[in-house]
């Protein structure tokens, strides 16, 4: 090294080249830095915050040195890695001693790390989870806000970089899984824009209008690769979680590995490990979904057949169980034709009963019955009218004596003027007793006529204008027509008069082996 530095300088002013300036490979520059970089930092301890954390198969651990303005890198060779009391964890602040050297395959420098001791918690672990508590105490990160992703989405919005490897897993991952349309947002997924960017991508999605020119996302998804706690910080930024905990479209966050946490994974609807895994959460697979529901189609059919099998069996069970429909008519049938036979003769019999009802009736409204009536009514009339004609003087003739017995007794009693009053009101009583007793006559004499034209109508006389007539034989009045052929002389009354017949009786035709005289009766 110091022979290097005798000789010259490493690099030569371009603008004076010399003859004499000596030519190096590159292994020679790179072997020059790395005796000088391991003579100078032989043995070092350094203090620092434990970022990214990487551990191969090959059982080496490698993982960066940081503070807030330089990152050294770090290896722990695998034999010094299984003896260490205290593994490396990311965010960790620790104090790490080695020894510093160069890798020439990438022209970089790293310490060899031989031991680490924790020396307190980073300072940006610290402010996450300062962050975080204050956070979760406001309810951005309670279960009961999460919602439901759809189950097949129409529009898929996608917040990442445009350019890296996140958007090419996820559409390959949807294309595969089920074809649907996306919207991808191009952010900057690291670095001082990328929490702005993100918090406007996502509320920018929740902005569009539902059916508008620009579809609106049925879900999110934020996600972006794998990288250290610095490199995922804009993701832990406070105006990136309070974006994703107040999007109304449901959210899927998927921002960095499996192992990779940060704030927007606890408000977001749904965490992906990777994002290839967000793909597959926000589709179903299409192969499988038109499969299950060939399935459920062919179960249908299978049930709906099997119920209709099991329908008919027990319509054929209940049908053998019912009795035939003949033997339900049977009993009906008889009692009808019983009943058919019985009701000519009920028939008959409840005519005769009533025709012996009209005959009864109509013998007590015969013509004697009814003049025998009449005549008593006109008795009673008679009787009672004159009793009325009588009234009216033995009553004015007992109001007279009365008035004239108290006359007497006022005359006796009371002085000449009390006399002379009560003569006064006499006249004008006697007129309204007078008036009183011809209404009274009017109100019977009324009465009279209506019964007497009741009489008239109830007579068979009206009865004969109406066009009817009354067959006698002699005094009797003959109802039937066999009581009419045993007689041998008939008088008919109509209303205008009476006709007197003669018939012949059969014996008297044999008698006289002649035609004898006809009835109207004969048949």
């Amino acid at each position: 090294m110091s022979d290097l530095i005798d000789d010259g300088p490493l690099f030569e002013d371009p603008q004076e080249p010399g003859p004499n300036t000596p030519e190096f490979t590159v292994s020679e520059i790179s072997g020059a830095v790395k005796r000088m970089v391991e003579g100078n930092f032989a043995h070092v301890r350094v203090r620092a915050e434990i970022g990214r954390v990487s551990r191969p198969r090959s059982g080496h651990v490698y993982l960066d040195l940081k503070d807030d303005r330089a990152v050294l890198a770090g290896v722990i060779w695998k034999g010094q890695a299984a003896r260490l009391r205290t593994q490396p964890e990311e965010g960790m602040e620790v104090i790490a001693t080695g020894r510093l050297t160069t890798f020439p395959g990438q022209s970089k420098y790293q310490m060899v790390i031989e031991s680490i001791a924790p020396a307190g918690v980073g300072a940006l672990m610290a402010m996450l989870d300062q962050r975080k508590r204050k956070l979760e105490a406001e309810g951005l990160f309670a279960p009961e806000r999460k919602r439901a992703l759809p189950y097949l989405p129409e529009v898929i919005g996608v917040v990442t970089s445009p350019s890296g490897a996140v958007i090419r897993d996820i559409l390959h991952r949807l294309r595969d899984r089920f074809p649907r349309q996306v919207l991808i947002w191009p952010v900057a997924v690291q670095g001082e824009k990328c929490a702005s960017e993100v918090t406007r991508a996502i509320e920018g999605f929740n902005a569009l209008t539902p059916g508008g020119a620009v579809p609106r996302p049925d879900v999110l998804i934020v996600a972006r690769g794998g990288g250290s706690l610095e490199d995922l910080w804009g993701f832990n930024e406070e105006s990136v979680v309070r974006a994703a905990a107040g999007s109304a479209i449901p959210l899927i966050s998927a921002v960095g590995h499996e192992t990779d946490t940060t704030l927007i994974d606890y408000a977001s609807d749904q965490r992906a490990p990777t994002p290839t895994a967000a793909a597959e959460m926000a589709v179903p697979v299409r192969r499988d979904l038109m499969g299950w529901m060939a399935e459920q189609g062919a179960r249908l059919t299978r049930a709906a057949g099997q119920a209709v099998g099991l329908r008919q069996q027990r319509l054929r069970d209940l049908g053998r169980a019912l009795p035939r429909p003949e033997s339900l008519t049977d009993i009906p049938r008889q009692r009808l034709d019983l009943a058919g036979e019985r009701l000519p003769r009920a028939l008959r019999s409840y005519a005769q009963n009533r025709r012996l009802q009209l005959t009864g009736a109509g013998a007590r409204l015969s013509p004697l019955a009814l003049q025998s009536q009449i005549a008593s009514r006109q008795d009673a009339l008679a009787s009672r009218a004159a009793r009325l004609e009588a009234a009216p003087g033995r009553a004015v003739q007992r109001e007279a004596q009365r008035l004239a017995a108290l006359s007497a007794r006022l005359a006796a009693a009371a002085p000449h003027r009390r006399v002379q009053e009560a003569g006064l009101r006499l006249p004008p009583v006697a007129k309204r007793l007078e008036a009183a007793m011809a209404g009274q006559l009017r109100l019977r004499r009324d009465r009279l006529e209506a019964v007497d034209r009741l009489r008239a109508t109830l007579g068979y006389t009206e009865t004969l204008r109406r066009g009817f007539a009354v067959i006698r034989a002699g005094d009797e009045v003959i109802t039937t027509k066999a009581e009419a052929a045993r007689r041998p002389a008939l008088e008919i009354e109509f209303a205008d008069g009476r006709l007197a017949l003669g018939q012949a009786s059969p014996a008297r035709k044999r008698k006289s082996g002649g035609a004898a005289q006809g009835s109207l009766f004969d048949d």
